[in-house]
């Protein structure tokens, strides 16, 4: 029998294809255009660890040429082999650097920085299915961002489109809250 968790992610997931390809292209570069009215810090001197966005996920590597634009040095993961674990992190120079990684995702060919790397970041951007009014996020299930993030004193961030922040969401021991939302007509929310 699925759990609520799965049921949900199923549920989010199918609503995402039904989105037009017109549709997601407008969202991503309406997240890209929050960049510049973030309410965080966004200098020479800042780190942002964020994501290179596949398929129906929320945003494209617009978003992180805007952190660039800005002046920040960005990080974004690596998927270790094997088991769940600690995400690895590579500076992000630009989409051109971008390769398939594990499962097809984009990962830049770069030195990896290690598990630690995402410490030196102020501001992190992480994927989500959905996230509630409380901060608690629904990922894709493996755990990946949760025992990256835990202890992290950084702004966290869940990027997701705007009907996915939602009233409340089933969470669990292991499950990292986040203290803001970013949507693509919403911008950045504060999240209780």
């Amino acid at each position: 029998m699925p759990t609520l968790k799965n049921q949900l992610r199923e549920e989010i997931a199918a609503k995402r294809l039904d989105m037009s390809p017109f549709a997601r292209e407008q969202a991503a570069g309406d997240l890209a255009d929050w960049i510049y009215a973030a309410p965080f810090r966004l200098e020479y001197d800042v780190t942002v660890a964020a994501y290179v966005p596949v398929g129906t996920e929320p945003g494209s590597p617009a978003m992180l040429d805007a952190l660039i634009d800005r002046g920040v040095s960005v990080l974004v993961p690596i998927v270790p082999d094997g088991d769940p674990a600690p995400l690895d992190w590579v500076r992000y120079d630009g989409a051109t650097t971008l390769q398939p990684g594990r499962w097809g995702l984009l990962e830049p060919s770069g030195e990896r920085l290690g598990v630690d790397a995402v410490h030196a970041a102020s501001v992190v951007l992480v994927p989500a299915l959905a996230v509630d009014r409380t901060g608690v996020r629904l990922g894709r299930g493996a755990g990946y961002y949760d025992r990256t993030l835990i202890g992290s004193s950084a702004e966290l961030v869940a990027v997701v489109y705007d009907d996915e922040v939602v009233d409340a969401l089933p969470s669990g021991n292991y499950d990292v809250p986040v203290g803001w939302a970013l949507t693509p007509a919403g911008g950045f929310r504060r999240l209780s």
